[in-house]
């Protein structure tokens, strides 16, 4: 832990002198210095400020809760939920990414992503949340007898079938997509909604059936969009693309505009493209439709995959607006996304793709900023150069261009890249060296594997940016899912969230071990980046997930990041809830996902307090801090996503086997609420929701 410790002093810049570093023993005994006292969590962690023997006895047996904890002397307030009117719309299902912008002392603008949707939970609040009936088992019924799934593009079933599976699908897709709402202050203080002009949604479907409502696309994909002839799936609509979802995570500009992730895109769409960037025909990717999975949305309206996974931006201020796909920065799985302007120099834009394997990738802009909070530098996202991130074993690394004269260089296999015959979409992997030789031989450089003319070309390589990046050798990563700059160092700082291997590739082991040589290692980390010169950089592991008997700080799977004006780190948890595993289930030994501070100054700088646990089954997300640090907004994603409502205060025990912060063993038996009844009592459903101290201060001060 104390090595933990000071690692962790290097993340903003903290020196070591002069701070006094606990030893494992003595954290353990030793209280939160921070004005609140850490909210238990259900395994044993230093600043539980219990001994081992007190451990023993205090966590032998646990009771969870289907609430949002947090510390005494601070308050929640639901500002809005699953199904609250928004404009013309409504807020949608799923809520992650949560953007504050102030527009004067008592009025402001919030921004959200709606990611997806959790089936089991959706279609039981259907009914009631919209007050209107949804044909969900009726249409689970009538495809019984396909395993649930139908390519209703190219073989739609009976007219009557037809209409429930578009009527399931277009709901679906309403509520997921990005909205904005105006909020006010009330006479205490506290952020309010008051619908404005500004309230608006974007969805899934929008501009499907009103060309203005459609999004743009910028930058060299655009030539693609407006290919003429195409090896593959044309929908028709040139550069304007219907709709936006898989909203994950995003970031905001010095600027005022807000941009938002499309990641999980293959979900819906086909992602596998050909050689000129086309997009599979949408039978590739069909409708699904089961008790608890929902797939293929994009299957029934004939949506083009290769439209999705990029990264959208727009101006919350601006009810006009309908957003623009900027596909010089890439198409991948985004998640998250940190923007440096600096006058003089050109934009920096950082983002990750999360999946195992995935990678963390820079885009520079040909033209440099003048004024960082000129709107005119939106125009600087349409031309530059997408560079992919290769990790050196000794905390050195480089920005590689994945330009068309990129040289060929994948990683020793198994490795998945561009099929090696060109006329066909999607990967192949190579599984030995002789297969990488072969493959270097035929194709000596990215533009050998993509067709087209300049820009074209381009669009064609950066559609196609995961297998490309894979094809010239970028480090494969574990799951990126936060790029956040530092305010004091300018560093970047990146949380991994799962070093775990996977059907699409595998994190460097080189790179992504656990705090004391593990690999795998499944609960996450928080890298500092520190760019040197033009295409270099210098990379540390500064926090470890982990149990603290392990070496970790007691927290796992790290996702959303925030930093506050006392230079605090504030983090949430992505811990999955799906596995059939119990020992998985609900974060196994960590217990629901959560939200953490990670003090950066002061004698407890580098240990971790737990600030907030979440509901049942669910995960936390936004993380959005107001400019004082003195309020928080927070986003609780799918409650009851496993098992839905809770009836009649179901649970079940579950035992695990954890360790003391000692490392000695101890045999918990944990009491779990099955599903869950957030926010209000009755149906789970996502929200959002504001937390304030009672006294009115920073909610560090």
């Amino acid at each position: 832990m104390a090595l933990q410790r000071r690692q962790f002093l290097l993340l903003l810049g903290a020196g070591v002198g002069g701070v006094a570093l606990s030893s494992t023993a003595g954290c353990s005994q030793q209280r939160s210095q921070l004005p609140f006292a850490p909210v238990r969590t259900p395994l044993p962690v230093p600043s539980d400020g219990l001994t081992p023997s007190q451990q023993r006895e205090a966590y032998r047996v646990v009771r969870i809760n289907d609430a949002l904890n947090l510390p005494e002397g601070y308050d929640q307030q639901l500002l809005a939920s699953w199904g609250d009117p928004v404009g013309p719309s409504r807020f949608g299902f799923n809520n992650d990414f949560l953007a504050f912008r102030q527009l004067d002392a008592n009025s402001a603008l919030l921004t959200v992503n709606f990611e997806y949707i959790s089936a089991l939970p959706w279609q039981q609040g259907f009914a009631e949340v919209t007050g209107s009936a949804l044909p969900y088992e009726p249409v689970v019924q009538g495809l019984a007898g396909s395993n649930g799934k139908r390519d209703v593009w190219a073989d739609a079933p009976p007219a009557d079938l037809t209409a429930a599976i578009k009527r399931v699908a277009a709901e679906a897709l309403a509520d997921q997509g990005i909205g904005v709402i105006r909020l006010q202050r009330d006479g205490q203080g506290r952020w309010q909604r008051q619908p404005g002009p500004e309230d608006r949604r974007i969805t899934g479907l929008a501009g499907l059936d009103d060309p203005e409502r459609r999004l743009r696309a910028s930058g060299p994909a655009s030539a693609v969009f407006r290919l003429p002839q195409r090896q593959g799936y044309n929908d028709g609509l040139g550069e304007r693309i219907v709709g936006t979802f898989a909203n994950c995570a995003g970031g905001t500009t010095p600027w005022g505009t807000v941009l938002s992730a499309e990641e999980n895109f293959q979900s819906q769409v086909p992602e596998a493209v050909y050689a000129d960037g086309s997009a599979m025909a949408p039978s590739a990717r069909p409708f699904t439709c089961q008790a608890k999975r929902l797939y293929g949305l994009g299957n029934p309206f004939g949506l083009a995959g290769n439209k999705y996974g990029w990264m959208v931006e727009i101006d919350p201020a601006n009810p006009n607006d309908p957003g623009t796909k900027h596909t010089a920065l890439g198409r991948f799985r985004h998640e998250a996304v940190a923007v440096r302007a600096r006058s003089g120099e050109p934009l920096h834009v950082y983002s990750g793709c999360d999946r195992r394997g995935g990678h963390l990738y820079r885009f520079l802009s040909d033209g440099v900023v003048s004024n960082p909070n000129d709107p005119a530098n939106s125009q600087l996202f349409e031309k530059g150069t997408l560079y992919g991130a290769v990790f050196n074993a000794d905390g050195s690394g480089q920005w590689r261009p994945l330009t068309p004269q990129t040289p060929v260089d994948p990683l020793a296999a198994p490795v998945r890249v561009p099929h090696s015959d060109r006329t066909q979409a999607g990967a192949e992997e190579l599984t030995s060296p002789e297969a990488r030789a072969r493959y270097r031989q035929r194709y000596q450089t990215l533009g050998d594997l993509y067709t087209g003319e300049g820009e074209a070309q381009l669009g064609a390589l950066l559609i196609d940016a995961h297998l490309a990046a894979n094809a010239a050798g970028i480090t494969p990563t574990a799951r990126p899912e936060d790029t956040v700059l530092d305010p004091a160092s300018g560093d970047l700082l990146v949380t991994f969230t799962s070093g775990m291997p996977g059907s699409e590739g595998t994190p460097d082991p080189a790179i992504f071990r656990g705090p004391q040589g593990q690999t795998p290692w499944n609960e996450g980390w928080i890298m500092r980046l520190s760019e040197q010169g033009e295409n270099r950089f210098r990379w540390q592991m500064v926090a470890t997930g982990g149990e603290p008997a392990n070496g970790g700080l007691g927290f796992a799977n790290p996702d959303n990041l925030a930093v506050d004006p006392t230079g605090a780190l504030w983090m949430v948890t992505d811990i999955g809830t799906g596995s059939q595993n119990n020992d998985k289930q609900n974060g196994g030994v960590f217990g629901n996902n959560s939200c953490w501070v990670i003090p950066t100054s002061g004698p407890q700088a580098g240990e971790a307090f737990c600030f907030a646990t979440g509901p049942m089954e669910c995960e936390l997300t936004g993380l959005a801090l107001t400019p004082k640090a003195d309020q928080l907004f927070l986003a609780v994603q799918h409650p009851g996503e496993r098992n839905g409502k809770r009836e009649e205060n179901a649970e079940e025990a579950r035992s695990f086997q954890l360790k003391l912060t000692n490392g000695e063993p101890l045999e918990q038996l944990r009491w779990v609420p099955l599903g869950s009844n957030w926010p209000n009592g009755g149906l789970p459903k996502p929200g959002v929701v504001v937390i304030q101290r009672r006294n009115g201060q920073a909610l560090l001060s």
